[in-house]
């Protein structure tokens, strides 16, 4: 295991314009469907500050619903609109600013990944920019211009509570094949009007919603943008193939306003693109000269997305990119999902007291 001395690059302060954090720990966000008719209850807020108690740099929480009705998938997904929800995010703010953390929500839409029937509003569609399925599928009729544009202000009125709810900043989730990036991906997005074409052209989604939550929040309020390749149906699934593509996709968002990136792979470890070790944070940080989280099975020797469990691993090859600039901040998930004092055992140098994770820790809040 990784011992004390070796972990510095981990505990340095993190400082950008917007954002000042103690280190350069996020935590993950990670779906939990502990929050009973969508509202994050007392022990959801208690779940947040056990982290922000031992030293995590920034807690980003869980997806949480844009006020649409088909934003979440499930009875028990918080959503971040009406007077209950809110409610119990700003005491979500409170538990963890009183231990002394730093917390965004990430703002979340299913997309087309929600099937008809679900809960919590039965009688909704699935929404997508053509109505087609992750796999291609016609499902239902592509959104009308009109209604994309009402989903940007949805978008754009979270980020205003988010900072009236004294949040640090927000967090867009435009990953894994949800609805921002479903506009993202041309195997879900044939649009012809303004939200459609190239890969370039089809971030206009994104853009807006961006320069909308921008508006509300101000020019000193930080605004983080997730992004990944890979959907939950196809691993392998790529927005761009080269570096170069890769900079004309990122450029109109860096123009939209977002400050930091978190860019969303598997492995941390796994170069982006031949010829080079950078992995897609650390192309997104080079292209785009913005601060990059990178994220993908810390500390853990088995890939985030089988949850059968996985044993602690050491942590080298993570300050070894740390320590070269590679990427500003290092998402965890499940190492914290398990374990609330993960940063802390390993800023104290306790690693034979780090936790193997196991699926049976997704029943419960740690």
């Amino acid at each position: 295991m990784t011992n004390q001395t070796t972990t510095k690059p981990l505990f340095e302060p993190f400082t950008s314009d917007k954002l000042n954090l103690p280190n350069r720990t996020v935590m993950a966000p990670m779906t939990r469907g502990f929050s009973p008719g969508n509202v994050p209850n007392e022990e959801v807020a208690a779940y947040y500050r056990r982290r922000a108690e031992n030293e995590v740099g920034l807690i980003i929480t869980e997806g949480t619903g844009i006020d649409h009705p088909a934003s979440v998938s499930g009875a028990s997904i918080p959503v971040f609109h009406g007077e209950k929800a809110l409610n119990g995010w700003a005491n979500v703010v409170k538990e963890v600013h009183e231990a002394g953390g730093k917390i965004a929500p990430q703002l979340w839409h299913v997309g087309m990944t929600r099937s008809k029937g679900d809960l919590p509003n039965e009688e909704a569609q699935p929404v997508g920019p053509s109505g087609l399925s992750l796999d291609g599928e016609k499902v239902n009729e592509p959104l009308s211009t009109e209604e994309v544009e009402a989903l940007v202000d949805s978008y754009a009125t979270a980020a205003a509570d988010a900072k009236r709810l004294g949040f640090d900043a927000i967090e867009i989730h435009g990953a894994h094949g949800y609805l921002i990036d479903q506009f993202f991906w041309e195997n879900t997005n044939k649009r012809k009007d303004r939200y459609g074409g190239d890969f370039v052209q089809r971030t206009q989604f994104a853009v807006e919603i961006v320069e909308a939550c921008r508006r509300e929040v101000g020019e000193d309020f930080p605004i983080i943008f997730r992004f990944s390749q890979w959907k939950m149906n196809d691993f392998q699934a790529k927005l761009v193939h080269t570096a170069d593509e890769l900079e004309r996709f990122l450029q109109p968002l860096v123009e939209a306003g977002v400050d930091i990136f978190h860019c969303s792979t598997r492995r941390f470890w796994e170069p982006e693109f031949e010829g080079s070790d950078l992995n897609l944070a650390g192309w997104t940080k080079k292209l785009s000269g913005k601060p990059v989280i990178s994220v993908g099975s810390v500390g853990l020797d088995g890939v985030f997305t089988d949850f059968s469990g996985a044993e602690a691993t050491n942590l080298d090859g993570l300050m070894d990119k740390l320590d070269r600039d590679e990427f500003d901040l290092i998402a965890i998930g499940r190492s914290l999902l398990m374990d609330p004092e993960w940063v802390k055992k390993v800023q104290d140098g306790r690693s034979d007291d780090l936790l193997a994770f196991n699926k049976e820790a997704l029943q419960k809040l740690y």
